[in-house]
């Protein structure tokens, strides 16, 4: 792949509380650019209503390129836990062919690893958890590449396992972290925080670069909405983060996962000032 690819990396749209300038501003890129592929990390809708799904499916229907999408946690039926444990995708069934797809590229794939459980043994059933069965899926279609070829992984959650202070965030993060190093992956793209980042994780196998696209809803948490545009080369991952308020790139990205995707405010409160990466963090790319 000796010539630059133009990846749209965008997650957390939360039909239901979606942010109709952002997603008007990201279909007039698309246009301009005319990417690769979109790669969308999850959490479509706001609390996987049938109407959020159907808005949301039609709008990623719309999109005239090749696409993949994560499941996030708030797609999973949350007022209907008989649909939760039996038949958790149904209502993605308009874009079912879209749902967690391998895509191949011009010498590039990209691999899904799911994130997202039916259920867990702590609480809340929000953050993520890499299951066995999940890093196997994953690292078995790493494997069966052909030499040579650069590969990204899509995820819901970032594979954080533990924040500053010891709380638990990602189950079985750092083992997927290893194996996605061991494996040389160009990068693992994530969502779920509603803020970008980009971040060089050591893991014993090597680092592994962590890239997170924030929100184009409402729901913002201290950057405005946005999403990554991603340049691949040969030699590694450009990355723009386009939004509608012009902030430079690095001002919109955070120095480290938080624990939680919450808001710190409501989304009809002012938005908050951008670039609040703590002074003691150190840089990222």
């Amino acid at each position: 792949m000796a010539y630059p690819l133009t990846l749209f990396h965008i997650s957390d749209l939360h039909f239901g509380l979606e942010d109709p300038r952002a997603l008007d501003f990201f279909k007039a890129e698309l246009a301009r650019e005319k990417p690769a592929a979109v790669l969308i990390t999850g959490d479509l809708t706001m609390r996987a209503r049938h109407r959020e799904f159907r808005a949301a499916c039609a709008w990623v229907s719309s999109l005239d390129v090749p696409v993949t999408v994560e499941v996030g946690n708030h797609d999973m039926p949350y007022f209907n836990l008989i649909e939760r444990f039996v038949d958790p995708y149904r209502r993605f069934r308009a874009i079912e062919s879209l749902l967690e797809k391998a895509l191949h590229l011009p010498g590039l794939a990209v691999i899904p690893l799911k994130t997202v459980t039916r259920a867990q043994w702590r609480f809340p059933w929000s953050n993520g958890w890499v299951t066995r069965q999940a890093l196997d899926e994953c690292c078995a279609a790493l494997d069966r590449l052909p030499a040579g070829t650069r590969a990204i992984v899509t995820a819901h959650h970032p594979l954080t396992e533990r924040d500053p202070r010891g709380k638990l965030l990602t189950i079985n993060g750092n083992s997927a972290m290893e194996a996605l190093a061991k494996r040389g992956v160009f990068a693992i793209l994530t969502g779920h925080v509603h803020d970008a980042f980009d971040i060089d994780q050591p893991t014993p196998a090597g680092r592994l670069r962590m890239i997170g696209a924030g929100t184009l809803s409402k729901r913002i948490r201290s950057t405005p909405p946005s999403f990554n545009v991603l340049r691949v080369g040969d030699d590694g991952i450009d990355v723009d983060v386009r939004n509608l308020t012009d902030v430079p790139t690095a001002a919109m990205q955070i120095g480290q996962v938080p624990e939680n995707a919450l808001p710190p405010r409501q989304p009809e409160d002012p938005v908050a000032p951008v670039g609040h990466v703590p002074a003691e963090d150190p840089p990222v790319h």
